[in-house]
């Protein structure tokens, strides 16, 4: 198991009202040894003012999967999808062979948010899929979030103080923590940290008050060509 701590992210962001925290390689900031991890590419902290957003923008070969931690973020894709992302919903945009979205905070409120980018190709994706689009609204604790475009699932845990959860026994593990503490092993995570682990097996994490988890159960690293 290897911890990456909030503070030691990767710091990004225009300055026009956008900061973002990247856990991963990421455009001016490049780790030959921090590139990915399993199918995970990106998983970026991100903070926006009022009235501050991305552009419309392209992505392809991903599965982009964004958490609200506080705030609504607004999102509309080429595909003709624009929905108002908040706390506790699940949103799922899988670029398949092409896509343009934008992100914006048009609330007056700020915005965070977590966005993970896993790579697509694991099981043989078709090639030049035509981009899918999803919200799960409110989504339970400890429902299993499955992306089909990939051997990747997403648990959703929210803990009460002391309480356990299993973490699943895969290849690669990441953890990331939305809010409050967990303990992983002998470490303790807090808000912004985040536990990689491979071949995990009999691992739990307890939560120290209350705290809400972000666990990628995943079984394949990317295929490529």
């Amino acid at each position: 198991m290897w911890v990456q701590r909030s503070g030691a992210r990767y710091r990004g962001g225009d300055g026009a009202g956008v900061e973002t925290r990247h856990a991963f390689s990421f455009s001016g900031h490049y780790d030959p040894d921090n590139v990915r991890f399993g199918l995970l590419v990106a998983c970026n902290e991100e903070h926006l003012a009022p009235g501050a957003g991305f552009a419309e923008h392209p992505h392809r070969d991903l599965e982009i999967v964004t958490w609200v931690v506080e705030g609504e973020l607004t999102h509309e894709d080429s595909t003709g999808h624009r929905s108002v992302v908040r706390p506790g919903d699940v949103q799922r945009l899988s670029a398949g062979g092409g896509v343009r979205h934008s992100e914006r905070n048009e609330s007056d409120a700020p915005l965070t948010f977590v966005q993970m980018w896993l790579a697509s190709g694991a099981v043989g994706a078709e090639p030049e899929a035509e981009p899918e689009y999803e919200v799960v609204r409110g989504i339970a604790d400890g429902t299993p979030y499955a992306l089909a475009r990939a051997e990747a699932v997403l648990h959703v845990r929210r803990l009460t103080d002391g309480e356990r959860t299993a973490l699943p026994d895969a290849p690669w593990v990441y953890a990331h923590v939305v809010r409050g503490e967990v303990r992983v092993g002998d470490e303790t995570l807090a808000a912004g940290d985040a536990a990689r682990v491979t071949d995990a097996r009999d691992l739990e994490a307890r939560a120290v008050g209350a705290a809400e988890l972000l666990v990628w159960e995943m079984r394949a690293e990317p295929v490529y060509g």
